[in-house]
């Protein structure tokens, strides 16, 4: 009985040795799987030599004027201004899902992303206890917008869960025809922005609190 396991056994090994060598051998170029599609660059890339322009001309036209004005104001103290914001690509790639997860539940759609300039405050804390982390420096922060009749719009999620206006929220006033046409606007939209924003308890949007400073050596 033991010797006709082993027979068995020896047959079956020398069959999926037979199996195997009848398969044919993988090319070394050959792809794995399905080949991935190319992605064509944005219309809205530039050359490195469009971008150099564009950092030399905020020197001469906007650090070198930062620079002097903040100097002026504190003599004894030595200012570089800030010539780029950073976030990790992870944190970028969370905030995109974010934002996509918070407009899909409130039952909007991001149109664009819009990055706005502001400048930190000359003290150690924000009005919210927040600690200023570059006093006096520029900042950039990013604010998703939705389309309302073809006018975007900053927009964060209220504690009703539905999408509203940044502009009615921080008391932002429009006059003249403009002032018209987004009353119009807003009232289109009315099923998904509540007239009456409540910022208690509700969920910004607004990404800010990136790394910045001056270029690094290797840059530029």
């Amino acid at each position: 009985m033991k010797n006709t396991k082993n027979l068995s056994a020896m047959l079956l090994g020398s069959l999926l040795l037979s199996i195997g060598a009848c398969k044919p051998p993988q090319k070394k170029d050959e792809p794995v799987g399905e080949p991935r599609e190319q992605v064509k660059p944005p219309e809205q890339i530039i050359s490195l030599e469009e971008s150099k322009s564009l950092f030399d001309l905020y020197t001469v036209n906007r650090a070198e004027i930062i620079k002097q004005y903040e100097i002026e104001r504190h003599p004894d103290e030595e200012f570089k201004p800030a010539r780029f914001t950073s976030y990790d690509y992870s944190t970028i790639k969370q905030y995109m899902a974010f934002i996509e997860q918070e407009a899909e539940g409130a039952g909007v759609e991001v149109s664009s992303l819009r990055f706005y300039f502001g400048n930190y405050p000359d003290k150690k804390t924000f009005e919210d206890g927040e600690k200023v982390v570059h006093p006096r420096q520029d900042a950039v922060f990013i604010v998703p917008t939705i389309d309302i009749d073809g006018q975007n719009y900053g927009f964060y999620i209220g504690e009703d869960g539905k999408a509203k206006l940044i502009k009615d929220a921080v008391g932002q006033k429009e006059m003249g025809s403009t002032q018209k046409k987004s009353q119009k606007a807003y009232a289109s939209f009315a099923p998904s922005i509540s007239e009456a924003p409540l910022l208690y308890k509700s969920q910004s949007l607004t990404l800010n609190r990136g790394h910045s400073g001056p270029p690094p050596n290797a840059d530029y």
